[in-house]
């Protein structure tokens, strides 16, 4: 059952060390119309997370200080939080172990920023929102 009237906009978590990343992806997000939190530590968006935040969809990257990518998604979902959002892996490592653990782990993508281009990136977000949604 779609609605078509307007709705909010889509909120996205975006999880990243990187600043220049976070601004150029939160900017090619907003422009595509989505509503955009960045945080640049997997600690910083755990606090984020346990304090009742809620995002539609949440990027983050594996390589960061103090907690990588995986061992934050492992607090995600061993803590129940925000269980209604999709998880997207945005990352430089591509290595096929790598993609394994993460997919074990329940997230519904994983993107090589490498190989991916920022409007490509917003692409997958959609389509992962969107398959998300109709499967309500």
């Amino acid at each position: 059952m779609s609605d078509d009237t307007p709705s909010k906009k889509p909120i996205v978590l975006l999880v990243d060390d990187d600043q220049f990343l976070l601004n150029m992806y939160s900017l090619k997000f907003q422009n595509s119309g989505y509503q955009v939190e960045t945080v640049n530590s997997s600690v910083s968006a755990l606090k984020k997370l346990r304090d009742g935040f809620v995002p539609d969809i949440l990027l983050c990257d594996l390589v960061m200080p103090a907690m990588d990518g995986l061992e934050f998604i492992k607090h995600i979902k061993d803590e129940h939080l925000a269980p209604s959002s999709a998880i997207v892996v945005l990352t430089n490592q591509g290595q096929s172990t790598e993609v394994e653990r993460a997919k074990a782990m329940g997230v519904e993508g994983y993107i090589v920023k490498a190989s991916t281009i920022p409007s490509e990136v917003v692409e997958e977000v959609k389509r992962i929102l969107t398959k998300k949604n109709n499967s309500k």
